[in-house]
């Protein structure tokens, strides 16, 4: 079953086009990596899935046959605009969301009680939200995600304002999550955060699809040309060989930038015929680089 179904959406606003020909299908119990730089249309995508905003063009279903606003009470929604009631106790607000999201005052009690510990929050259940610090903010956001314990989640940069404990904190409940059968979908322009917990990745820029599945797939369709080698001998040949573009040594290693077509492996049996080889291996293309080859710019890693 399909949690989400975006099919051929576009949005635009006052002539610009936002979202272009979109289409999306995240399949149930899985980590979705909606990723692509500032201003590519995440946000409001994420809109239209959430019936905040409606398509010009295309459909959305949720759960296989559910519009928007049939499914709501199964999704948890974390917009990038975080907003809770900062006069009100940590406790209470969180008590006063699950309220509206329609969990029975009992039940929401004690899921209160259970996040606040699990998120490290227990000794703040009684501080006012506006007391809190960004990140005890955006924990507490969190929480009133998750409160109606939802099927499907979809966070909105959830890891800006968090620190790297907090942020492995949340990558580690998005992973039970999963292991639970709940769906993730969580938008991030930091490539690194995506990697770590992601089943599959969408990237788009400029409102249109980049690339789309697996991080295995897609790492694929970018054979790496960069061979990194540990040996021992005299390589000051190695800049002469033909296959070779670069090579850039630090002791006993060499960072090897192979031409355009060469084959790897023929580089290691010219190694092994003049030096012992330690270690051969082929880099494999990170995320972020297959980001810049598509996009163009790096992504701002601190946001």
């Amino acid at each position: 079953m399909d949690a989400l179904l975006v099919e051929d959406v576009s949005k635009s606003f006052r002539g610009t086009r936002a979202v272009d020909g979109l289409s999306i299908r995240l399949p149930a119990g899985s980590i979705y990596g909606f990723l692509g730089p500032n201003g590519a249309g995440k946000t409001t995508t994420i809109r239209m899935v959430m019936d905040i905003i409606r398509p010009d063009t295309g459909r959305v279903v949720l759960f296989s046959s559910l519009a928007p606003a049939q499914a709501k009470a199964r999704i948890g929604y974390m917009p990038e605009e975080r907003g809770l009631y900062p006069k009100m106790t940590v406790r209470k607000a969180l008590a006063y969301i699950g309220g509206i999201k329609g969990v029975p005052q009992a039940i929401v009690t004690g899921r209160v009680r259970e996040w606040l510990e699990q998120m490290g929050l227990s000794h703040y259940a009684d501080k006012k939200v506006e007391e809190l610090s960004r990140g005890m903010h955006q924990k507490v956001q969190f929480i009133a995600t998750v409160v109606n314990d939802p099927d499907l989640l979809i966070l909105d940069e959830p890891f800006s304002g968090l620190d790297p404990i907090n942020t492995d904190l949340l990558k580690g409940i998005m992973l039970r999550m999963k292991a639970a059968g709940k769906t993730v979908l969580f938008s991030t322009h930091v490539m690194e955060q995506a990697e770590q917990v992601c089943d599959s990745i969408l990237l788009i820029n400029k409102g249109k699809k980049v690339l789309d599945g697996t991080l295995d797939a897609i790492r694929a369709q970018y054979p790496s040309d960069t061979v990194s080698v540990t040996f021992e001998g005299d390589a000051d040949f190695v800049h002469s060989l033909p296959m070779v573009k670069q090579a850039v040594r630090t002791n006993n290693t060499l960072s090897i930038t192979l031409r355009d077509g060469a084959d790897a492996q023929e580089l290691l049996r010219a190694l092994l015929d003049r030096v012992r080889v330690l270690r051969f291996e082929t880099k494999v293309p990170s995320l972020h680089e297959i980001f810049v080859r598509n996009v163009g710019d790096a992504p701002d890693r601190n946001l």
